[in-house]
């Protein structure tokens, strides 16, 4: 294995989650004031603990994270419905809080529930389920169960290829994260090609000056 290629491997992107909080909205415009002052309340609630979740993720206090995510999703599923996309979202990430803390017994069924919701909700081959197949397998990956992450990888590298275009940077993660998963069974011909091609999206997608680009 070249140096060139455990440099890669060494600074591949392994789910790189899109940690976006959702856009509260669609609401009725006819529920009676009360309820219209209600929802109001809950939604600012909902968005303060989301503030408060990312926060407490970039300090890397995972534990507090979680159980603030945790209101979080209580919160949008009383708000939007429990197989609504942005109860999808809060799911997800609370999923990757508990992959940061290594819990993944926790993790596998809120990123499962998270990939149903999302493929029910918003079709099959939507970017955001392209993102949950990717976490799944990151978290398998993780657990050194790579039958079950390479179908999901592949999977997600097709989806964004289809629907992003070729020369996507969510495209360099998925080559990143399939060439991470090669790597880690040993299969450095099929990793290489993969690393490399995802260095070169990323270089021409933010130039070779990039603090991305300078990791890699």
């Amino acid at each position: 294995m070249s140096n060139q290629l455990k440099h890669l491997a060494a600074t591949a992107i392994l789910c790189q989650v899109l940690y976006t909080l959702p856009l509260l909205g669609g609401q009725s415009d006819t529920q009676p004031a009360g309820g219209a002052t209600n929802t109001a309340s809950r939604k600012a609630e909902l968005a303060a603990a989301d503030r408060e979740t990312g926060r407490l993720k970039e300090l890397g206090r995972y534990a507090e994270a979680a159980r603030v995510c945790e209101k979080a999703v209580a919160l949008s599923s009383a708000l939007f419905g429990s197989d609504d996309p942005n109860t999808a979202l809060h799911l997800n990430n609370l999923a990757v809080l508990y992959r940061h803390m290594g819990q993944y017994a926790e993790a596998e069924p809120l990123y499962l529930r998270s990939l149903k919701i999302r493929e029910a909700k918003l079709g099959k081959d939507h970017p955001d389920v392209a993102q949950s197949l990717s976490n799944l397998g990151s978290l398998y990956n993780s657990m050194d169960e790579y039958a079950k992450a390479e179908p999901l990888f592949l999977r997600s590298l097709k989806i964004r290829e289809a629907r992003l275009g070729k020369d996507h940077p969510d495209v360099a993660q998925s080559l990143s994260n399939l060439g991470a998963l090669y790597n880690s069974m040993d299969e450095y011909a099929k990793a290489e090609p993969l690393f490399l091609r995802s260095l070169k999206i990323v270089e021409v997608s933010f130039g070779k000056d990039h603090p991305d680009v300078a990791r890699n």
